[in-house]
């Protein structure tokens, strides 16, 4: 998995920046805020999230680590995918999205294009468990970011081994129901939940 990139921006655009980092020319897709800040010459950190489909790999980049989780809780939710993920980043702050699911304003969540009143209810529906509130501020729980990052993880590698998305996603699924205590650890093997989700896709 690729965590974070850091290097020169070689090129930006609308919504994307091209970091070089010293032996190749990444393309990062980022919130519009981001890429508008970020200037050819500058020196960039980004955190990222890796999206395999089975016709691309596409980088997604935040300057803001809890950005980032948000982002990949995003798109736990039916239906959504980087693209609305990215919007609803590039929207509100992750406290205030943390907010708005806790207390269901999906007035807060119809605002951000791509989302209607359904897709804000499932939002709040799908999500409300996985954000917690600490010290009067919302965030998401670090337990859900370390649910993302291995199935981040575990997903590009079923993908370079030629798995498509689908199939990996219901693998994930599978060693999700069967494994819920290796996957609860504060850093789950992402080596065995490969195995694990190879071996499901043997058996089907």
């Amino acid at each position: 998995m690729i965590t974070f990139i850091r290097g020169e921006i070689w090129k930006s655009g609308p919504d994307f920046v091209v970091v070089d980092t010293g032996v190749q020319g990444i393309k990062v897709l980022c919130p519009q805020a981001t890429a508008s800040s970020l200037r050819v010459g500058d020196s960039a950190f980004l955190y990222t999230a890796l999206i395999v489909r089975e016709d691309s790999w596409t980088l997604y980049g935040f300057t803001d680590e809890d950005q980032c989780a948000m982002f990949d809780l995003v798109q736990t939710v039916t239906g959504i995918g980087p693209r609305i993920a990215l919007g609803v980043v590039a929207s509100l702050s992750p406290s205030d999205f943390a907010h708005a699911i806790i207390s269901e304003d999906v007035d807060a969540l119809i605002s951000i294009s791509g989302i209607g009143k359904k897709g804000a209810a499932r939002m709040v529906l799908e999500l409300k468990d996985k954000v917690v509130a600490t010290g009067g501020k919302a965030t998401v729980s670090s337990r859900t970011k370390h649910a993302q990052s291995w199935r981040i993880a575990v997903g590009a590698g079923l993908g370079s081994l030629g798995w498509t998305a689908r199939e990996a996603e219901a693998a994930m699924d599978t060693v999700a129901d069967n494994y819920p205590d290796l996957i609860a650890q504060a850093e789950p093997d992402v080596g065995e939940l490969l195995k694990a989700s190879l071996r499901s896709l043997d058996r089907s």
